[in-house]
């Protein structure tokens, strides 16, 4: 493998691994921010699922011969950032809660660019056993968007639309008919 390459796989790879470390500290935050169950339970769930993820980057790199560790994600902390600005700037309930639902799928969609990258690199590079590991978790990334968009169109996006809590039936039951 051609020592530029490999370079450019490890930078990814540091990229990649910065990005998942601070999704660690952001989803127990967005967890709490959330008001629809499921919604909270996915964050929650996606927290477990992330740390195995980190553990499989930390193998991917000792194949690689690098440090996990180095490069910021820059991109990252800007989609962490406007999760927060979600949080700060809408009221708890179903509206926010889409809010959150779209800061995560623009978080899982860079995920799945960063992962599909990294497997195919890893593919061409012949580490086969790198390019599995990447790609079980490139596979829980789109897992996990298309949950968040079952969660939207299942029980956020109507409770916004109505204006009224997520699976919550006493304020359903409330208020004045439509």
């Amino acid at each position: 493998m051609a020592e530029d390459f490999k370079s450019l796989m490890g930078e990814l790879l540091q990229d990649t691994y910065s990005a998942e470390t601070q999704l660690l500290d952001a989803l127990p935050d967005m967890a709490d921010a959330a008001s629809t169950p499921a919604l909270r339970d996915a964050f929650e769930e996606h927290l477990e699922i992330t740390q195995r993820q980190v553990e499989r980057l930390e193998k991917v790199a000792e194949m690689l011969g690098c440090d996990p560790e180095g490069e910021e994600c820059e991109a990252m902390e800007g989609l962490v950032a406007e999760a927060e600005e979600i949080v700060d700037e809408h009221e708890e309930g179903p509206v926010r809660d889409a809010a959150l639902i779209s800061a995560a799928q623009k978080v899982e969609h860079y995920e799945i660019a960063a992962y599909g990258t990294l497997c195919a690199m890893a593919k061409a590079a012949g580490m086969q056993e790198a390019a599995d590991l990447l790609a079980q978790t490139l596979k829980e990334e789109k897992d996990t968007d298309e949950r968040l968009t079952e969660i939207a169109e299942q029980h956020v996006n109507p409770a916004a639309l109505r204006g009224k809590a997520a699976n919550d039936p006493a304020k359903r039951s409330k208020g004045s008919a439509a």
